[in-house]
């Protein structure tokens, strides 16, 4: 923090200073009137300066040009002494909690060119007098709580360039007099109560770049004259009451880049003229009245960014020359009449993030292609008359809103290899008319709200071609659907050949989301040797079915965080390409089945937080895994959990009928004879042990390199 008697050194040691800049300065409270010594400064800034400073309002030196003074805790009115800064050229007191009324005493500051009082608690009018500041380039009273009507005095600032009134309380009839601010190039008036028409003297504003009207009650047609301000970039009327058509004189708007219409009343044919508009990078026509097709003409705005064209009455069909935007990255055509199917050129769309089409009678295949549009992060399709044919092989929504219910016609795809519809917020019971895809080969429902019973098989031949089943984090209940288990004929065989889903026509390869050993991958080639099941993050009850063990091509098993019980199944030793086990954070008891240690490409292997006990499995992968695969089972033990005593590994002690015949007396001739037996069995037993239980510190040795050449499966 600057001190008081920094400040006085400052005042006494640089009399002559003219430019000060303190701005968001640390200081003491009454530091900065020792600033009022400093008579020679010309521009003073003290943005951002914490606490309350109210004396620097009664600024002194009169040879002062700039005063800035924004973004501070200033209240009250603005003093009358600031009429004594007769050279004040910029007064800037933005973002303060300045109130009252505006001293009519500003309007003796002659010689100001930008005043900006913008983001205060003023009340009342904006007093007539600053219309005598004939000098003000800028003038912002924006957010000001300003009521009443704009003055008209304002006709005489002929220099004006910028003028913003945003969202005060402002009302009554935009006055003419503003057409004769030749010079204005940014007029923002909205956010207001003014009523009324555009005044056509608006027509002699030639430099305007931008007008913004947005959210008042104007009404009446947009005068045609407005087309004759050909530097316009920005051109905002919505949310009023306008009506009428577009003028057609807006074809002369070259220099347009956004144009916002929306929220209006609006009606006939949107104007062809407006495809030759072609630095229009945002147009929003949405709810109003237009009830023509999409003009042709928009295969020409090629910097179109954003289209919204939502609810209004549009009809025919959708131009296939849209799908030549390859800069949209926002279409909105819903809540109309378009018919006739979604054209296969938006597969170009490349940049497109938000596609609504819902609400219309569009009909026909949805075109598989939208599954290429990787940016594509929102999707409604909604309340169509969609006949989702039975070509389609690939069907991908993840990732975007959706809520409602998995429609039924999906059963009509009959070729559909492929259905992701992850990351989503589907409100539903498990779709069991997906039984009835003979095709079916992936099938990722991961991340929504699905809820219910996974109950059995109602077609004898289900999912027989199923390699990749993630029902994962949602809120399934019940038992795991040991019925859909038996028909896994696909993840019953081992396919030795590799190759990756894809579309043979149109040469691009299928992609899916999947949690794989632990981690979030997009996978942008699915092969068809992975096989998965992920059932993790649900409610499902009861034990693991033995029939899983019949699945020998699984490669992912995930069942973990789940409430299932009882003991883990050895048929489980079977699956011998598994390489992702994962049962942790159920309430599974009994021992890990031996089995277990057959699994010879086993890479993740987690049982924490259970119940299990007794010894851990040893030998090949099992000497792999650390303490995190095991941890909140407090009954387990082996390697790497194996219990310690006083810094001694503790040895199994003598069992009480041991105890007992050791206490027998024997000769020196049996104990001599068992000795001798006991030292070929003891030579036999250790050479046994040395082969099977593989001591820690060898097997690191020895087999440290075997364990890194194991075959592994990569996607």
């Amino acid at each position: 923090m600057l001190e008081t008697t920094i400040f006085k050194k400052l005042a006494q040691n640089r009399t002559h200073l003219q430019e000060l800049d303190l701005s968001y300065v640390n200081m003491a409270l009454d530091a900065p009137s020792s600033l009022m010594n400093l008579s020679s400064l010309t521009s003073l800034k003290l943005r951002g300066i914490p606490g309350q400073h109210n004396s620097i309002l009664n600024w002194k030196p009169c040879g002062t040009l700039l005063l800035d003074l924004s973004i501070n805790k200033f209240n009250g009115e603005i003093p009358s002494s600031f009429e004594n800064l007769k050279q004040l050229a910029t007064l800037v007191l933005k973002f303060n909690n300045l109130s009252g009324q505006i001293s009519s005493s500003l309007g003796s500051l002659k010689e100001l060119s930008l005043l900006d009082l913008s983001y205060n608690n003023f009340n009342g009018e904006i007093p007539s007098t600053l219309g005598s500041l004939i000098k003000l380039s800028s003038l912002d009273l924006s957010m000001s709580n300003f009521s009443g009507e704009i003055p008209s005095s304002f006709e005489n600032l002929k220099q004006l360039d910028t003028l913003s009134l945003i969202g005060n309380s402002l009302s009554g009839q935009i006055p003419s007099a503003l057409g004769s601010l030749k010079e204005l190039s940014l007029l923002y008036l909205s956010f207001n109560n003014f009523n009324g028409e555009i005044p056509s003297s608006f027509e002699n504003l030639k430099r305007l770049q931008i007008l913004d009207l947005q959210n008042n009650n104007l009404s009446g047609q947009i005068p045609s004259s407005l087309g004759s301000l050909k530097e316009l970039s920005s051109l905002d009327l919505s949310y009023n009451n306008f009506g009428g058509e577009i003028p057609s004189s807006f074809e002369n708007l070259k220099q347009l880049d956004k144009l916002y219409l929306n929220n209006n009343n609006f009606s006939g044919q949107i104007p062809f003229s407006l495809g030759s508009l072609k630095e229009l990078s945002s147009l929003y026509l949405s709810y109003n009245s237009f009830n023509s097709e999409i003009p042709s003409s928009f295969e020409n705005l090629k910097q179109l960014n954003s289209l919204n064209l939502r609810n209004n009455t549009l009809n025919g069909q959708i131009p296939s020359s849209l799908g030549s935007l390859k800069e949209l990255s926002s279409l909105d055509l819903s809540f109309n009449n378009f018919n006739g199917e979604i054209p296969s050129s938006f597969e170009n769309l490349k940049q497109l993030d938000k596609l609504c089409l819902n609400n219309n009678n569009f009909s026909g295949q949805i075109p598989s292609s939208l599954g290429s549009l990787k940016e594509l992060s929102s999707l409604d399709l909604s309340f169509n008359n969609f006949n989702v044919g039975s070509s389609l092989r690939y069907l991908n929504f993840k990732g975007n809103q959706l809520q409602r219910r998995i429609p039924p016609s999906i059963s009509n795809c009959k070729d559909l290899e492929i259905l992701d519809l992850g990351n989503n917020t589907i409100n539903d019971t498990f779709p069991h008319f997906l039984e009835t895809l003979p095709k079916l080969q992936v099938l990722v429902l991961q991340s929504n709200r699905l809820h219910g019973l996974v109950k059995g098989s109602s077609a004898n031949h289900s999912f027989l071609k199923l390699r990749i089943f993630d029902l994962s984090n949602n809120m399934f209940s019940g038992p795991l659907p040991t019925e859909y288990f038996n028909n896994f004929e696909a993840m019953t065989n081992f396919d030795v050949k590799m190759k990756y889903m894809g579309d043979r026509i149109y040469s691009y390869n299928y992609s899916v989301s999947l949690t794989l050993k632990g981690l979030q991958i997009e996978l942008v080639k699915i092969q068809t040797l992975l096989t998965t099941i992920d059932l993790s993050g649900n409610k499902f009850t009861g034990k693991i079915p033995q029939t899983i063990g019949k699945l020998k091509s699984l490669k992912l098993l995930n069942l973990s965080h789940n409430q299932l019980t009882g003991n883990i199944q050895p048929s489980l030793g079977n699956l011998s390409n598994l390489e992702s086990l994962d049962l942790s954070f159920n309430i599974l008891t009994g021992r890990i089945p031996m089995q277990l240690a057959n699994l010879t490409f086993l890479q993740v292997f987690r049982v924490s937080y259970n119940r299990l006990e007794g010894p851990i499995p040893e030998g090949k992968q099992f000497n792999t895994f650390d303490n995190t695969s095991y941890e909140g089972n407090l009954g387990l033990c082996g390697f790497p959990l194996e219990k310690f005593d006083n810094g001694e590994r503790q040895t199994p002690t003598g069992s009480k009928e041991d105890d007992s015949e050791s206490k027998i007396g024997f000769g020196w001739k049996p104990v001599l004879a068992g000795y001798g037996c006991g030292l070929i069995f003891g030579v036999v037993m250790g050479y046994i042990v040395f082969k099977t239980r593989k001591p820690t510190w060898f097997v690191r040795m020895v087999e440290g390199e075997r364990h890194r050449k194991i075959k592994r499966f990569n996607n």
